[in-house]
């Protein structure tokens, strides 16, 4: 007879679909690994997100955020799981993270976060080797001239007149993995609306086309500002929902999207591996 496996508690959220398996690491066991990462993020025989969230205890803030990517990757930041932690949490939350402190308030059904100031150049990017970050000289097919912003993880903004008539799942791949960018990056592409809000969809590197991405969505509006193409605060509308944005140079961004909380329950992880 099987013997009985611990099971493995967890949280299912998701912001603007953007969603996460969030495990608590401060109230149980968990020696997290890229396969058991990639396991659990299965849509067809995990859990199913894509990204898995793991809050450890901090010395400098209230909470640590590790983030994995669905392909089992480590990544620095997540604006989206984010806010989502700081709902779980309630009220306000300092979130460790790799790629920087996050400060979040939670706010009705969701989260207002300060995710902190931009970095421009291109070593903290970062490129693989000197240029502009504002004007790029490089390009891919239609995609050219973009701006790089590293918001606690790396992103290539690029402005069209549609963002919807890009083929991104064919050429988000390509960008990502190209050798300009050591640690890879995501890709987003952006059209100013006649509103002044901006259209995005973004290729997220270890997780692919997504339908929100936060960190993506404050990049945007960095570059955006940058590029003198909106004021200090507009909507960023992705395929899943609307996130409001601010920034001004020399200051923090500023990011307020819902949060939600699906549902909680255990699992068996020795049925994953």
């Amino acid at each position: 007879m099987r013997p009985v496996s611990p099971k493995l508690a967890f949280h299912k959220m998701h912001g603007l679909g953007n969603d996460f398996v969030v495990i608590d690491a401060r109230v149980q066991s968990v020696t997290m690994t890229e396969g058991l990462a990639r396991a659990l993020a299965d849509r067809h025989t995990g859990i199913g997100c894509d990204q898995l969230i793991l809050l450890e205890p901090s010395d400098t803030a209230d909470i640590a955020m590790r983030i994995f990517n669905a392909d089992g990757s480590e990544v620095e930041a997540c604006g989206n799981a984010a806010r989502c932690v700081t709902q779980l949490i309630g009220a306000e939350a300092m979130i460790e993270t790799p790629g920087g402190t996050i400060y979040g308030k939670s706010e009705g059904g969701g989260a207002t976060l300060d995710m902190g100031q931009p970095r421009l150049d291109w070593d903290a990017i970062p490129l693989a080797y000197a240029m502009d970050t504002l004007d790029m000289p490089v390009g891919w097919d239609a995609l050219e001239n973009p701006v790089a912003v590293n918001v606690g993880n790396p992103h290539l903004v690029f402005f069209v007149d549609n963002a919807d008539t890009v083929d991104l799942a064919r050429l988000g791949p390509i960008i990502e993995h190209d050798p300009l960018f050591p640690d890879r990056v995501n890709v987003n592409v952006a059209s100013v609306e006649p509103d002044g809000s901006l259209k995005l969809h973004v290729w997220e590197r270890g997780v692919g086309l997504t339908r929100a991405c936060g960190t993506g969505a404050c990049a945007t509006m960095v570059a955006a500002v940058r590029r003198k193409l909106v004021d200090g605060e507009t909507v960023v509308r992705l395929p899943g929902g609307a996130l409001s944005i601010a920034w001004t140079p020399g200051e923090a961004i500023r990011m307020t999207g819902p949060a939600i909380h699906v549902f909680s329950a255990e699992i068996d992880i020795e049925m994953l591996l």
